[in-house]
């Protein structure tokens, strides 16, 4: 079943893992004002001993960068592995997490957060994280209830997850029709970006992240079961009702915080996992610490593209994984396309 040989992820994984230093140095030294590398090595330094120096340079290294750089590589972590585990749940590598319709949920609860905002007397900070955590798990429950009585890889969850996501998707340009002065600000959202990042959004991001990556782990073996098909791996015992369910709760949780934190940001859930699969094989063992760390790697560094690229304007990193992600997508659906019938 797995006919990539071991030796490609031992040569990946450290490629993966010298991407990820490699891409936090450059996050850190690059932007408005340039940090050199060995004044970067110095500052946390004597942040860990708890000897910071409180000027302005600590403040962009400690306050703004280095909080940006953990969310980012923990979003992209954590949207790397639930398009893993969606393209395990549907058995198809082109799936994602939005199959199901959690990304359109997570962002017409955030669009109603940002409406609300103010007129309730609460921040946009609380309610936006708020109300797209709890659209997202809602509709994520509801997608389940309707698509439980299909097959584990079957055509009604995946029916269910279609038409829910549209109806998401409908209602959030409704509530752009009403949003008039703050129609700008919401859309700027949609687009996706981490120019909000902060301390409290990493340090909750981050254990969401690594949680993820230790449970998929541990379902890795289940996952690679499932693989062979239903009826095979029914046979062999493995429970996939129970599986179904750990995998549709993964997604759900994941991706329902990273909107909620950093807005809708596209095709890393479909391109890191597909790419690495191609690479180092079907393995979920391998896979998913293969995926979690590209996925970080990715969107670090397409973070720093979109504060650098345009400074000082900064672009909204959806578009720049849109950009990336798209060409991709269309090459692997043709090569997908291309490939005989089994």
């Amino acid at each position: 079943m797995f006919t990539h040989p071991p030796s490609r992820a031992r040569w990946l994984m450290p490629a993966l893992l010298a991407g990820l230093v490699l891409a936090g140095l450059a996050g850190l030294m690059v932007g408005s004002v340039a940090v050199a590398p060995g004044e970067i090595v110095k500052r946390l330094w004597a942040a860990l001993l708890g000897q910071s120096a409180h000027d302005p340079t600590d403040q962009i290294l400690l306050a703004a960068r280095l909080p940006r750089l953990v969310l980012a590589a923990s979003v992209g972590s954590a949207l790397a592995l639930a398009g893993l585990a969606a393209q395990t749940l549907f058995r198809n590598p082109l799936a994602t997490p939005s199959i199901i319709g959690v990304s359109s949920g997570s962002a017409l609860g955030a669009v109603l957060g940002l409406l609300l905002a103010g007129r309730a007397g609460f921040s946009s900070s609380v309610l936006v994280p708020v109300f797209s955590l709890a659209s997202g798990l809602a509709v994520t429950a509801l997608v389940f209830a309707l698509g439980r009585r299909g097959s584990f890889f079957g055509h009604a969850l995946l029916l269910a997850g279609i038409a829910i996501g549209s109806l998401c998707s409908s209602l959030t340009t409704a509530a752009l029709y009403l949003a008039g002065e703050r129609l700008q600000a919401i859309v700027f959202w949609l687009m996706g970006g981490l120019w909000q990042a902060n301390w409290r959004d990493a340090w909750f991001m981050l254990p969401l992240a690594l949680g993820s990556c230790a449970a998929l782990y541990v379902l890795a073996p289940a996952m690679n079961v499932a693989l062979v098909g239903e009826r095979s791996a029914h046979d062999l015992g493995l429970n996939l009702p129970r599986l179904q369910r750990q995998l549709l709760l993964m997604i759900a949780a994941t991706t329902a915080v990273a909107v909620s934190l950093t807005g809708v940001i596209g095709f890393i859930g479909l391109v890191v996992p597909h790419l690495l699969r191609l690479v180092i094989g079907a393995d979920h063992r391998r896979l998913v610490p293969a995926t979690a760390l590209g996925g970080a790697v990715l969107l670090m560094v397409a973070d720093m593209l979109a504060r650098t690229l345009a400074s000082p304007a900064e672009i909204p990193v959806g578009i720049l994984t849109a950009v990336v992600g798209a060409p991709v997508f269309l090459w692997l659906l043709n090569k997908r396309l291309g490939r005989p019938a089994a």
